[in-house]
């Protein structure tokens, strides 16, 4: 027990340690859902990922994600199926800033769309990354 209490800043550096490493994972909210651009660019090569926007049509007109497919989120419910018929593949979904596109991964969930994702920080964390932006 003295080592415990003669030592009790190193098991302090252990905890923040600890605490550092699960950060990451927590400031996305779980992270089981969000990914970054980067993630999003790997799934879409690797995994043939379709990428869904589900702005307004004047959003998506405006600028999105190359070779996105335009859903708006009021919409998504009864046209996802139609949209992205193979329920295996990843299917992303966009919007400006993310809040809209977190709430379209849990109707696209519900719909048995297991492996949806919502790109982290919308189309402003893709423009940020410097990554491909289509208009029209």
């Amino acid at each position: 027990m003295d080592f415990f209490v003669q030592n009790w800043h190193l098991f302090a550096v252990a905890l923040a340690s600890g605490g550092m490493l699960l950060w990451p994972t927590l400031g996305k909210g779980g992270g089981a859902d969000g990914v970054s651009p980067t993630e999003v660019v790997q799934l879409m090569n690797r995994e043939k990922a379709v990428v869904v926007d589900v702005c307004s049509p004047e959003e998506y007109a405006a600028g999105h994600v190359t070779g996105a497919k335009s859903l708006p989120l009021d919409e998504l419910e009864a046209k996802l199926a139609g949209v992205v018929k193979n329920k295996a593949l990843p299917v992303v979904l966009v919007c400006a800033s993310g809040v809209r596109s977190r709430r379209a991964v849990a109707v696209a969930k519900k719909l048995g769309y297991d492996r949806a994702y919502s790109l982290t920080g919308g189309m402003g964390a893709w423009r940020a990354a410097n990554l491909p932006v289509q208009k029209g």
